[in-house]
């Protein structure tokens, strides 16, 4: 039959793989963290990865398909398939290196679904993440939810998938509780400062209370690896910026004085501003850092 109907095209996983795209660390047996970088040596998204008998579920694909083949090809050192892929957010972080796990079932909200059935942004995408720009060409392409989740629920044995509200109103995050992990993908960034041009600052902190207590370890979507601390002060940064009332500069010193991208500060501040005068557009800010202002 093989002979009849030809070799097969080359497939997304075939291609440039991205030097230097991140390392695999193990967090638990079975359970590790893809720290992944920018594409120009800083941090940058990070994916989940956990191990079972069937095959391999991952949290996020990254930012472009270079990034996630460089991921791909230290997960084929296991002997069994990426089987399932979680979304935790829309964003380009989550799912710009989808295509790469082209066989496997792809979980995330409706929000999600709806937003990846959309044409590829990818002027935008360019802006974001331009160390890969070059790969978001007319050829570009992510791959669109599969199974949507709507509630908490076992991916697997040892894998939860959990609703939440974040960076948008509708994300996900992954529990592994045997492992004592919850990866939190675009729901937390550590050591950086976060974006909430398309979420809600306040009810983004207020989800971050109730994940405190879920897991000891935390994977955020960007970052080292941390625990409930970096939540609570990623909190309290989110909070800030909704008690800032459209004003920067009054959000009051603390930790996040240590952390890159505080110029997204201003797109955080005129979000909650906004959304507190019943305005959902996407900052003025955003839209000068995308070249759409």
């Amino acid at each position: 039959m093989s002979d009849l109907l030809g070799p097969m095209p080359p497939t997304p996983d075939e291609g440039p793989v991205a030097p230097d795209a991140g390392r695999l660390e193990p967090i638990a047996p079975g359970v590790f963290v893809w720290l992944g970088t920018d594409g120009a040596g800083r941090p940058g998204p990070n994916a989940g990865v956990i191990v079972e008998a069937d095959g391999i579920t991952v949290v996020d694909t990254l930012s472009a398909p270079s990034a996630a083949r460089a991921l791909n090809e230290r997960l084929k050192g296991f002997g069994v398939p990426v089987r399932r892929a979680v979304y935790t957010s829309s964003h380009v972080d989550s799912v710009g290196g989808s295509s790469v796990f082209w066989m496997a079932a792809r979980y995330g909200r409706a929000q999600t679904s709806a937003l990846l059935d959309q044409p590829v942004p990818l002027d935008a995408y360019r802006r974001l993440v331009p160390a890969y720009a070059a790969e978001f060409d007319d050829d570009f392409a992510t791959r669109p939810v599969s199974h949507t989740v709507a509630s908490a629920a076992w991916l697997t044995p040892l894998v939860c998938a959990v609703p939440v509200s974040g960076p948008q109103s509708e994300n996900l995050v992954v529990l592994v509780p045997s492992a004592g992990v919850l990866f939190a993908g675009a729901v937390a960034v550590f050591g950086t400062t976060p974006n909430a041009y398309d979420g809600d600052p306040e009810g983004w902190a207020d989800t971050l209370g109730e994940l405190g207590d879920q897991a000891p370890v935390v994977v955020p979507g960007v970052g080292p690896v941390g625990d409930a601390g970096h939540l609570l002060v990623l909190q309290a940064y989110l909070y800030a910026t909704a008690d800032a009332e459209g004003d920067p500069r009054r959000i009051p010193d603390g930790p996040w004085d240590e952390w890159s991208d505080r110029d997204l500060d201003e797109v955080n501040v005129e979000r909650a501003a906004r959304l507190a005068q019943g305005d959902d557009a996407v900052p003025e800010a955003m839209l000068r850092r995308l070249g759409l202002a």
